[in-house]
């Protein structure tokens, strides 16, 4: 086992006076010509599915041909509703390909709503159900293109593979620390928060006509396809001007805007609920464009989740004052 990660306490959830719940983990704030330090900057974690837009960029540098629907589905980790689906349909169907060619992981959509609806219809668990169909269909498709064997996209030895690190390590400026496998079959690079932060940084702030400023234009302009209705990562793209952002199993959360500005961070035992307050509450702590759109009452419960007893609100999740280092460049 590896070195333990020094992480510090970033968020609390209370019930009535008291703290009931803390979450610890380490983040970084790219702002200007100096990055902010909560924890651990030094540690390399496992993005996850923080990674796919990096990955999108790299199909679009390769020759792949999306629509801006595409992209945003190729970037997400979609809820699993019937538009999801269509969309990664038909990035299979560009390539004369079906959902029979994917090789990702088999599973159940991913939002609650969704996945209600697919079972009442009598659905199963498919591989275009499950919330990286995106990613996998224009992994294939672009394997059609070049000529590159569709059966076995997935294995280390496949081209794929080389792409998709080539892509990770130029943009985040970092070579990864260790690869394994993510969930649904691809790639995972070990990373340090400062890396990821970068990678998304350079993504907003992209030129419009670079491969970046397509992944970045795409998931603006779709945020419904990037998450889907009703999380949280969608309700913030849609709320702060010029956003994007990406969220990753295992409490894992980066954030960019057009500015620069960028926020990565890893919540430690890997908790959902916690990454998207702190990355708010940081971003409001920096001198920013999107500084006035924090207090949109569109934020107020994904800024500070609500904890409920006997239906009523009776405690938040809210981050927490925090000691940071400042490193100028």
């Amino acid at each position: 086992m590896t070195a333990l990660p020094h992480h510090v306490p970033l968020a609390a959830q209370t019930r009535g006076e008291r703290v009931e719940s803390l979450h610890y983990g380490s983040a970084v704030v790219l702002s200007g010509d100096s990055t902010t330090v909560y924890g651990d900057a030094e540690t390399p974690f496992y993005p996850r599915s923080a990674l796919k837009p990096l990955f999108a960029v790299g199909m679009l540098r390769a020759g792949l041909d999306l629509t801006d629907e595409q992209i945003a589905l190729a970037a997400a980790s979609h809820s699993g509703s019937e538009e999801h689906q269509r969309v990664a349909l038909s990035t299979l169907a560009t390539a004369g390909l079906g959902p029979e060619h994917l090789d990702n992981s088999i599973d159940l959509p991913y939002g609650t709503a969704e996945r209600a609806a697919w079972l009442a219809a009598g659905h199963g668990p498919t591989q275009l159900a499950q919330n990286c169909s995106g990613k996998h269909s224009a992994l294939v498709a672009l394997c059609r293109l070049h000529g590159w064997p569709v059966e076995g996209y997935l294995s280390q030895n496949h081209p794929v593979y080389r792409l998709l690190t080539d892509t990770v390590i130029e943009l985040t400026g970092e070579t990864p620390a260790h690869i394994s496998t993510d969930g649904c079959g691809t790639p995972v690079h070990a990373l340090t928060l400062p890396a990821l932060a970068r990678g998304f940084a350079r993504l907003a702030a992209a030129d419009a006509d670079t491969p970046e400023g397509r992944v970045a234009a795409a998931m603006r302009a779709h945020p419904e396809l990037v998450a889907g209705e009703g999380r949280d990562v969608t309700t913030v793209m849609r709320t702060l001007d010029g956003a994007v952002a990406k969220d990753g199993f295992e409490g894992i959360q980066a954030l960019a805007l057009a500015d620069g500005t960028a926020v990565a961070l890893k919540i430690a035992d890997g908790a959902d609920r916690a990454r998207m307050p702190i990355t708010l509450a940081l971003l409001a702590e920096h001198p920013t464009p999107v500084a006035h759109q924090l207090d949109s009452p569109a934020l107020t419960d994904v800024l500070a989740p609500p904890a409920f007893g006997g239906g009523q609100i009776v405690g938040r999740l809210r981050a927490l004052p925090r000691t940071a280092r400042t490193v100028r460049h």
